[in-house]
């Protein structure tokens, strides 16, 4: 016997590596109901077809609940006996629940008194002593991992105990708490989510993301194996990503950048290229807006690094583009926009991201409206206003999916301030007013920023004696962006 073997203090069998206790089963739980008088489970039990099959199963839930009805007891009862709180006990034995742990369900056979015939190997206290290995053989069981203390008898038994470890070992490492169903059902939501947000009201979009965010996360506090834990958290780090817009479009660009630092530590730990890239993109879009384009510029030159080609390259390079204008560098504008022509040109499939569609991609009316954009900012009001007329035609007629109600707003107000360049009132008037009447869940914060800027236009001495100028600065005075204060967004 091995000089650390432990034997039960009453009868001297030999114990168990994973029955914590001075004595065996048998032992422990006739002191213990002697000593407390608690329920017993009748010998006639252990007879049971049933049990015997759930028991070498491994199924103790089922164990459970068929020793229950076979003994006539309470799972209070069962809880006394085991140790487990009855609240576990009742998910055990309903299947949402498993007993996986080994010690737990040492315990659990241990307080029920499970005859030793019925027991596993690993939990099996063996009342006849065995024979020593030989010394070649005991340096194969001296391991971290082995699930029973005792010595096998011979290379039979050494092979089974081997083939009890390994099974043991694959059931640990292949359970999960998530099935692909589940899984392709929450990346459905997310592709729902990042289509409905570029036309639908955002406080629902944000409600709903929070939801299933949270549900992510739960996930991915639980177990499951390495394929599955990667697409958690690439569907947790774009769930972070697309509440870092919703963020940014209700202003508040601190929990943007939050929602960002999560969504990079998913795509770290998923090894995920094609999140890290969008992540970087996204970070380089909200300094952009936030008038830090030497460090939109940082960003955009690290995500470019990451991009893959198609849709995510041409985003990259459009934001690029515009933050070089907003700081004045025409040229670096200019060269962005020639790169952004060159991935137009390159076939791609779609990535990791852009396969959810909606906010996710970046269709050719959204390009021509960072096109517009950067001419805008650079002063060269004609073009501006040719790439934005196209934007919002590709909008207007094109999928529904993709028409993002923000950015044809935007590029109406890049035709204002076009037509108010040129002198052009009542052209300006023209655009003005669909977004004067936008509803208000859907007058995102960048928009009310660039009304106000419309506002300062019309206000300049030139339009001092225009009725038509006069009128657009009053309604447009007092433009409201998104209310952020409302009680839909309160969790």
């Amino acid at each position: 016997m091995s000089k650390n073997a432990r034997t039960c203090a009453d009868c001297g069998c030999r114990l168990s590596q994973y029955n914590l206790e001075d004595r065996c089963a048998t032992c422990s739980r006739d002191r213990r109901l002697d000593a407390q008088r608690g329920p017993r489970i009748p010998e006639g039990v252990w007879h049971d077809a049933e049990i015997q099959s759930a028991l070498a199963n491994w199924d103790f839930g089922l164990a459970s609940r068929l020793i229950r009805e076979r003994a006539g007891l309470r799972q209070d009862d069962m809880a006394f006996m085991t140790g487990l709180s009855q609240s576990f006990l009742s998910m055990l034995e309903a299947g949402s629940r498993r007993l996986t742990n080994l010690d737990k369900a040492a315990r659990f056979l241990q307080g029920i008194g499970t005859p030793d015939s019925l027991l596993a190997p690993p939990f099996r206290e063996l009342t006849v002593r065995p024979a020593p290995l030989p010394e070649a053989h005991a340096g194969l069981l001296r391991t971290d991992t082995a699930p029973a203390a005792q010595a096998p008898r011979g290379l039979d038994d050494l092979a089974a105990l081997a083939a009890v470890q390994s099974l043991r070992f694959t059931g640990e490492i292949t359970r999960t708490n998530v099935s692909d169903v589940e899984l392709e059902g929450l990346e459905s939501v997310l592709t729902r989510i990042a289509r409905d947000y570029v036309h639908a009201p955002l406080h629902r979009i944000f409600t709903e993301l929070v939801t299933t965010r949270d549900h992510l996360f739960t996930l991915l506090n639980g177990r499951q194996p390495l394929r599955q834990t990667r697409e958690l958290l690439l569907l947790a780090g774009t769930s972070c990503l697309l509440l870092a817009h919703a963020s940014q479009n209700l202003g508040d660009e601190d929990a943007a950048l939050a929602q960002l630092q999560t969504a990079w530590a998913f795509a770290e730990q998923a090894d995920h290229n094609d999140l890290r890239a969008w992540v970087k993109g996204t970070a380089a879009l909200i300094a952009e807006w936030s008038t830090r384009g030497e460090t939109a510029l940082d960003y955009t030159r690290q995500a470019i690094r990451m991009a893959p080609g198609g849709e995510t390259r041409i985003r990259i390079a459009a934001i690029e583009a515009r933050a070089a204008a907003r700081i004045g560098d025409r040229a670096t504008a200019v060269s962005a926009l020639e790169e952004l022509q060159r991935a137009r040109e390159q076939s791609a499939a779609p990535d990791a991201l852009t396969r959810f569609g909606g906010l996710l991609t970046f269709p050719q009316a959204k390009q021509e409206y960072y096109i517009g954009g950067t001419f805008a900012l650079l002063g060269e009001h004609q073009r501006a206003e040719q790439h934005a007329a196209t934007a919002i035609e590709l909008y207007e007629n094109g999928p529904r999916e993709h028409r993002s109600y923000g950015d044809e707003a935007l590029a109406r107000l890049d035709i204002v301030k076009a037509r108010l360049a040129a002198g052009e009132v009542e052209g300006a008037s023209e655009q003005l007013h669909p977004i004067l009447e936008l509803p208000a869940d859907r007058r995102i914060r960048q928009l009310g920023d660039a009304m106000h800027t419309v506002t300062r236009l019309l206000e300049e001495p030139r339009f001092a004696h225009n009725s038509v100028a006069r009128d657009l600065a009053d309604a447009s005075r007092g433009y409201q962006s998104i209310d952020t204060r409302t009680k839909a967004l309160a969790r």
